[in-house]
């Protein structure tokens, strides 16, 4: 099995640019909740972890709760995350926030970690194993990085719910539709959604996710590769539907445990995994971090030189220091992931995209990766190819709620070099991602419609939906699930 498709990867680097960019306030004050959390997790087994240097956090994000460590627990490490931006946004953190510490920033594939055999002493993830198809390939990927003893910390997976109809997937509550609101409030809508709520947004961007474990599948997958553990169970609690059957649940559990509720309910896990061996501190200096390291392509070690760039001393690899971030993804990832400005590709957050927007299109707005453009009843754009290869065509937006006022659904056509249009129709208010297979051009003029038009009262423009990316991606093979 595969853990990750190409196109999966691609789908997370653009989410984390709009998710930790996009809202930068918001970001900042949920990147505060989740440290507050995470550190009191790791305060309450700090006597089972023991040591914490060096650790790796994989799936940082921002890196805030690497920052967390760095400062609160006062260990040295390292930060890993597949968006080059979003660690590079976490430097504005350690400013907001007036931090002293910060940890070693690394753009990686969390499959395929640059790190030596046996180099950390402690490993954290949060919200992470869940987005891999072969969940078993990471943890086995992470018991080769720790050194013997060591801990693996995964938190905030969701557990498989045994009580759900599994109906569909649910958005966020801030986009759900009346009834759905409702249900939700009396605890009852979480019987038929497939998932946790608010995977749709994820899943609709093309990030693939896997919430097909429940606590046994953990527990089985837990013993077969770590000697210790502990855990901790996290069971909603959101309105009377869900409060009545957690609180018969542990009362049935003969241990007044979490784990029946956690069956039947789902919720979150948090899993603290020791590596079998004798604990024992492992050599670390901050600054010669490089000794930890490994080359993505070939596995041999690094050199770092004056200019703080690392040079793999086998195939020539070689990784600036860009922004306070090393980008270690494999090169031919590394290439296709962060392109720049290419004629491929329009994303309004990186400058030069302007030259391939032609008619239709209001003045750019917004902040950092979130940056669009709003069109009205009709807009153009201009695209070249670069890859020889069969081609789709992906466009990422927003639908405001001012779109549906009328009731109406709000319809998205393309046209591609005048032939027919491909359409779509959007539901609900929020993100969207539309794709299409196109046809081999060596240019593409693509026009866009949308419905309906609003207007406001300060403004004489007419709006229908903005825009933030459009590009041509590769066709893949898409495998169900």
């Amino acid at each position: 099995m595969e853990s990750q498709s190409f196109s999966v990867k691609r789908a997370q680097v653009e989410f984390h640019n709009f998710a930790s960019l996009g809202e930068p306030e918001r970001a900042f004050s949920v990147y505060a909740e989740e440290n507050e959390r995470r550190g009191a997790l790791i305060q309450k087994h700090i006597g089972f972890i023991g040591e914490m240097t060096p650790f790796l956090e994989i799936g940082a994000n921002a890196g805030h709760s690497s920052y967390m460590m760095a400062n609160q627990f006062g260990a040295d490490g390292f930060a890993l995350d597949i968006s080059a931006d979003s660690l590079r946004h976490g430097i504005a953190l350690q400013d907001r926030w007036g931090l002293p510490r910060a940890p070693i920033r690394l753009a990686g594939d969390a499959a395929k970690l640059p790190f030596a055999d046996g180099s950390l002493r402690f490993v954290l993830a949060f919200q992470l194993l869940s987005q891999f198809m072969d969940i078993e390939s990471l943890m086995v990927e992470v018991k080769r990085v720790l050194a013997p003893g060591g801990i693996f910390l995964f938190g905030e997976e969701p557990l498989k719910r045994l009580l759900s109809l599994r109906f569909y997937r649910c958005p966020y509550y801030e986009t759900m539709k009346p009834w759905e609101r409702k249900l939700a409030d009396w605890g009852l809508l979480g019987y038929l959604v497939r998932d946790v709520i608010g995977a749709h947004q994820e899943e609709s961007f093309g990030i693939r996710q896997n919430h097909s474990l429940g606590l046994h599948d953990w527990h089985r997958l837990v013993q077969k590769h770590f000697a210790g553990h502990r855990y901790e169970i996290f069971v909603p609690e959101r309105g009377w539907g869900e409060r009545i059957v957690k609180y018969g649940a542990r009362r049935l559990d003969p241990y007044r445990s979490f784990w029946r509720a956690g069956r039947l309910l789902g919720g979150t896990l948090a899993g603290f995994c020791r590596k079998e061996g004798e604990a024992a501190p492992v050599a670390f200096d901050i600054s010669h971090f490089e000794t930890c390291l490994r080359c993505p392509d070939c596995g041999s070690s690094f050199r770092r030189d004056a200019a703080e760039t690392l040079t793999c001393a086998s195939c020539g690899y070689r990784a600036a220091l860009e922004g306070g971030v090393y980008n270690l993804l494999p090169a031919q990832d590394r290439d296709e992931l962060y392109p720049g400005d290419r004629e491929d590709i329009i994303d309004l957050s990186q400058p030069g995209c302007e030259r391939r927007l032609l008619e239709g299109w209001t003045e750019i707005e917004g902040v950092f990766g979130n940056k669009y453009c709003w069109i009205g009843e009709r807009a153009t754009a201009r695209l070249g190819r670069v890859n020889p290869v069969p081609q789709r065509l992906r466009i990422r937006g927003h639908a405001s709620e001012e779109s549906f006022r009328k009731g109406e659904r709000v319809e998205v056509k393309v046209t591609v070099n005048g032939g027919s249009a491909t359409s779509w129709t959007l539901d609900r208010p929020g993100l969207f991602l539309l794709e299409t297979d196109v046809e081999d051009y060596p240019e593409y003029l693509l026009e866009i419609k949308a419905s309906p038009t609003w207007t406001v009262p300060s403004d004489d423009r007419i709006f229908t939906v903005n825009l933030s990316m459009i590009r041509l991606i590769p066709r893949e093979v898409v495998v169900g699930e």
